[in-house]
């Protein structure tokens, strides 16, 4: 069971929360008062995964989501029910199709359809076998986030003997689970299918073949193996697996199930998992359907084709928490999963972390950290942003993080990186994230003549502050020097003294012409946390032209 935090008023409030996980773990709680074992049984969450490719973001976004669910209906049972977090592994499946993200493709071609751990491991190392590689990726990384879950193989648990009651109860009703399957197939298809997947005892793959006889008594199926000889083999003991969809409803009988999500391309197979489950002497989970996770190019994210984002790559560049944000954010609506989306993932992250200390209970219970740390969120650092620490890198040509924290300990007068883990790392992050995506893409341009009558006003006006002025006192120098440039003056606002406003292409032309990029963080914030002298030394560059030349 996972560790629970949460104060009585946290508890209380959880009853009306509107936050998804809570709505999902009051939908769970109906489900269970009307089991015959529901108030008792210890509550089971599944997630699934298809290790035919490495494990990308959308599945360890399936376990981050069930967990946000386990841990609210922990609180909203207040700890007194037993639950477990299973993530199941579907490596028995045959290998359909060779991965095009891995090492000599060809070597893996005579092993087209077996079971995934029965393919040799390509990449090398402990693992027996590809199937075994791609679990224990998802396993490190599972671990690495402090995930409380249990591991479960489809191979170890068919060869076992886990599935066996069931299975011979699915050969006994045979002909019922066939009614359901037939009718959402096409006519050839029909013809062959079977949910019965035999592994060839002369070849070792999975066959896709029609049952020649099906018989309850023996529980044994008979089929026509590969050499055109017919081979009886027993549903049990790891000798023949179902079809994936009967597979679904056949394990959430098996483990007893209580709550699994899937994404949308699962939704219409939904009801057939249900009904196969129901036939096999089961009631279906709880599920919660959400959007799928799409590239660059808004194409579906592929662990086969291995677009998108990896979770090691994420981590390259941003924390964990910040990866938990994204998946907690609206999961049923589909969202791009790429590079760009990194930057402002970390600072909504911080956002909500900063503002959770000074929220009441409910609103605590519906901030997405309270979620993400399950009850317990750490406190906020030094406030400042992942653009911000962008830009910092980018004026400063940092290439280690001590650099960074010159100036963060002079921003926050005397912060540490060791008490203040957090930015500590977000400063690495930046460091590589600029050098790999900001860099090359930043282009300094020249000043016009009124752009370098107004950097030369600016220049006066932070002349003019004390040193030590904060963000607020800079960004109002800014906003007057600008509201005197008729150029930047916008008629449709209302500045303090009953003058016109301050356009945005004010600040943008200052992000144009001293950080070679279109727009950036507060402005005020920034010059106060690389410093006014520092900044009038960049202006002065700019009014030379060193910076577009460089």
């Amino acid at each position: 069971m996972t560790a629970l935090v949460f104060t009585p008023e946290q508890a209380a409030a959880s009853k009306d929360s509107k936050a998804w996980p809570f709505e999902e773990a009051r939908r769970l709680i109906k489900r269970l008062e009307l089991l015959p074992d529901g108030d008792t049984k210890t509550v089971l969450f599944e997630t699934g995964y298809g290790p035919s490719g490495l494990p990308h973001i959308g599945t360890f976004g399936e376990v981050a989501r069930t967990t946000m669910v386990r841990h609210a209906f922990e609180t909203l049972t207040e700890g007194k029910r037993k639950t477990r977090l299973l993530c199941f592994s579907d490596d028995m499946d045959g290998m359909r199709k060779i991965p095009e993200n891995v090492p000599d493709r060809k070597a893996l071609e005579p092993y087209l359809q077996m079971p995934l751990t029965s393919v040799p491991n390509p990449w090398g190392g402990d693992s027996a076998s590809f199937g075994d590689h791609n679990n224990a990726m998802l396993r490190r990384f599972l671990d690495t986030f402090g995930f409380d879950y249990e591991f479960a193989s489809a191979t170890e648990y068919y060869k076992s003997g886990r599935f066996d009651e069931v299975l011979l109860r699915a050969v006994e009703r045979y002909d019922d689970i066939m009614k359901v399957m037939l009718p959402t197939l096409g006519a050839e298809r029909q013809a062959t299918y079977s949910p019965f997947l035999p592994i060839s005892p002369k070849s070792g793959r999975v066959l896709y073949v029609p049952m020649k006889k099906v018989d309850p008594k023996t529980g044994t199926i008979t089929f026509e193996d590969e050499d055109g000889k017919d081979i009886t083999l027993p549903v049990t003991g790891g000798q023949v697996k179902l079809q994936w969809k009967p597979d679904f409803g056949m394990r959430w009988v098996a483990l007893g199930v209580d709550f699994e999500m899937f994404g949308k391309d699962h939704q219409t197979n939904a009801p057939i998992y249900d009904k196969i489950c129901e036939i096999l002497g089961g009631v279906p989970p709880e599920h919660y359907v959400y959007e799928l996770f799409l590239d660059d190019k808004g194409e579906k994210i592929s662990k086969s084709r291995g677009n998108g984002l990896t979770i090691d790559e994420w981590l390259t560049y941003a924390s964990p928490e910040s990866l938990a944000l994204f998946m907690y954010q609206k999961p049923r609506s589909a969202k791009r999963l790429y590079f760009d989306v990194i930057p402002r993932a970390v600072d909504e992250y911080l956002q909500f972390l900063s503002g959770y200390q000074k929220q009441e209970a409910k609103q605590q219970i519906d901030n997405a950290v309270w979620h993400i740390h399950n009850g317990a969120p750490p406190k906020p650092e030094i406030p400042v942003t992942f653009g911000l620490l962008l830009n910092l890198v980018s004026v400063s040509h940092a290439h280690n993080k001590d650099v960074l924290w010159g100036f963060l300990g002079r921003y926050a007068s005397g912060a540490k990186p060791e008490d203040n883990p957090i930015i500590d790392k977000l400063a690495g992050y930046a460091i590589r994230y600029y050098e790999d995506f900001v860099k090359p893409t930043k282009k300094f341009r020249t000043p016009d003549d009124v752009e370098i009558a107004a950097l030369e006003s600016l220049d006066k006006a932070l002349a003019a502050l004390p040193p030590n002025s904060d963000g607020d006192t800079i960004q109002n120098a800014l906003l007057d020097v600008g509201r005197a440039i008729p150029r930047y003056q916008d008629p449709t606002k209302t500045s303090p003294t009953g003058g016109p406003g301050v356009k945005l292409d004010w600040f943008q032309a200052i992000y144009e012409i001293l950080l070679g990029q279109e727009r950036g963080p507060r402005l005020g914030t920034f010059v106060a946390l690389y410093g006014i002298p520092e900044t009038r030394a960049l202006i002065a560059k700019a009014l030379s032209g060193a910076l577009a030349s460089a």
